[in-house]
């Protein structure tokens, strides 16, 4: 019995999930779309566009060795893992629960037919008439793309012509990434002031399993929506931290997830808790590399525990942690990133791991999809753990060049 990992070749999960599948003893194959390590006997690559190729080959292999359990390690496999375990007879979340997890859209439908507390929506597209969106939006507002991650495309606006650049700017990442053919259609919703936290958590048959409540001490109040700081465990109060919970197991059932990772951003105000949105996937980036529960167990060890028929109520954290997502402070070309060593030599700072590339380009949100890197801290409490990530993020001197300077 073995685990097929779905995931990009490019993807920040699949050196941890290998890891973990490692460390458990458990076989596996990892389903790239491109070159994830061709050498590697574990490593399939086929077009995931091409379903039949990659059904019929994994039908051969299904009926050789079975798979137990399909995974998406990240959100660009998680259709096609739910088809793969459909043909092959594989528990897995339904397909509608995987569709309304990635379509923002689709996932504010089932949480408001739930009465799951939502922002006022309205889905668009490019076609749609300015007059119209307007007539049905009061400010401020956040448009938003409805497959997108990682706060990528997410703006604010507090005018009519903020929204109408906000609105232009969605539109032109659209065709960027979909084509100029495509709908190229968003979401408009009233904004929901407050501070934001995020929830991950694992569902194991329909029951949701809480693993830790992150804070966000940045406020993220807009006009872009750039995530920096998760702290955990969280410093707001109990009562507020229990419907915090409730509300994303609220949200989960609401889309019909009953099994595996969830990941869940949510804001709070004076009004409750209202779901940003609940993916079922578990959290991106490095960021899981914060977590360790008991002596040294990573998330990715009780993902595949559950998904394997093993999972037990793991031991809570045993110190505080966190981590930074290092903003990327302009568009340019990454010439280096000094200062490391001494960031390293923060009290309680574990790691720093820069992964953009150096000598080539980033960019900022909204249209930029990555991360220019990321500091780990762990420590006896949130508040050093908070006070060493910046003061980490303080040492550190990020070369860019700009693009125009390079013409």
């Amino acid at each position: 019995m073995r685990l097929l990992f779905l995931s990009t070749a490019q993807s920040y999960r699949n050196n941890d999930f290998v890891a973990a599948a490692d460390a458990l003893a458990y076989a596996y194959v990892l389903l790239s779309d491109g070159n994830a390590g061709a050498a590697d006997p574990h490593v399939l690559s086929l077009p995931f566009e091409n379903e039949g190729v990659v059904l019929a080959h994994l039908t051969q292999l299904h009926a050789a060795q079975p798979f137990v359990a399909v995974l998406a390690l990240d959100d660009s496999g998680a259709q096609l893992a739910a088809h793969i375990a459909t043909v092959l007879a594989i528990p897995h979340n339904a397909f509608a629960a995987i569709i309304a997890a990635r379509d923002k859209s689709l996932m504010r439908d089932a949480l408001a037919r739930a009465g799951v507390p939502v922002p006022t929506y309205h889905r668009y597209d490019a076609a749609t008439s300015i007059d119209t969106i307007l007539a049905q939006t009061t400010f401020p507002c956040v448009i938003k793309p409805l497959l997108l991650n990682g706060s990528r495309g997410v703006m604010r606006a507090n005018t009519v012509n903020e929204f109408l650049t906000a609105r232009n700017t969605l539109i032109s990442l659209l065709r960027d990434i979909e084509g100029p053919a495509g709908a190229h259609a968003f979401l408009v919703e009233s904004y929901i002031d407050g501070y934001e936290v995020a929830v991950e958590a694992i569902l194991n048959n329909g029951e949701l399993y809480p693993l830790a409540i992150f804070d966000k001490p940045d406020p993220l109040v807009g006009p872009l929506f750039e995530e920096t700081i998760y702290v955990t465990p969280s410093r707001h109060p109990v009562e507020t931290q229990h419907a915090i919970i409730q509300t994303a197991r609220d949200a989960a059932a609401a889309i019909g997830l009953v099994s595996g990772p969830v990941h869940a951003e949510l804001r709070c105000n004076d009004a409750g808790v209202w779901i940003v949105e609940v993916a079922g996937r578990s959290i991106g980036g490095l960021c899981s590399r914060t977590l360790r529960f008991g002596v040294s167990d990573s998330l990715e060890i009780l993902i595949l525990r559950q998904a394997m028929g093993a999972f037990t109520t793991p031991e809570p954290p045993t110190r505080a942690s966190g981590v930074m997502m290092i903003p990327i402070p302009h568009a340019g070309i990454l010439q280096r990133v000094d200062g490391i060593d001494a960031a390293r030599e923060v009290p309680f700072i574990e790691s720093i791991e820069i992964t953009s590339p150096l000598h080539q380009p980033i960019r900022t949100l909204p249209a930029g999809e990555s991360y220019l890197g990321f500091i780990f801290a762990r420590a006896d409490t949130p508040g050093q753990v908070e006070h060493a990530l910046r003061s980490a993020h303080a040492a550190l001197q990020i070369v860019i060049t700009p693009l125009m300077m390079l013409s």
